[in-house]
């Protein structure tokens, strides 16, 4: 099960790590989202934890043109 948080700043984007045909799940992302161009970035925000800690943390996300960012998550805890 995924950790649920909540954004508490702006996200800095670092930069993309895959383009469309590179992204491992396009299909999956396609299928329950629509097409486009897909991309996953990461980038850095500070983040509310479920147990009320707020911690500066590195995030992964797909997002495509018209749609957004969808399946965000925390990839590393920044100390």
């Amino acid at each position: 099960m995924p950790a649920r948080f909540t954004l508490r700043s702006e996200i800095r984007v670092l930069g993309a790590i895959a383009v469309n045909r590179s992204i491992r799940e396009l299909a999956l992302l396609k299928r329950l989202h629509g097409p486009g161009r897909w991309r996953k970035l990461k980038g850095e925000a500070m983040v509310e934890l479920p147990d009320g800690a707020i911690v500066s943390a590195e995030l992964h996300w797909y997002e495509a043109h018209g749609i957004g960012r969808r399946g965000m998550k925390i990839k590393k805890l920044l100390i």
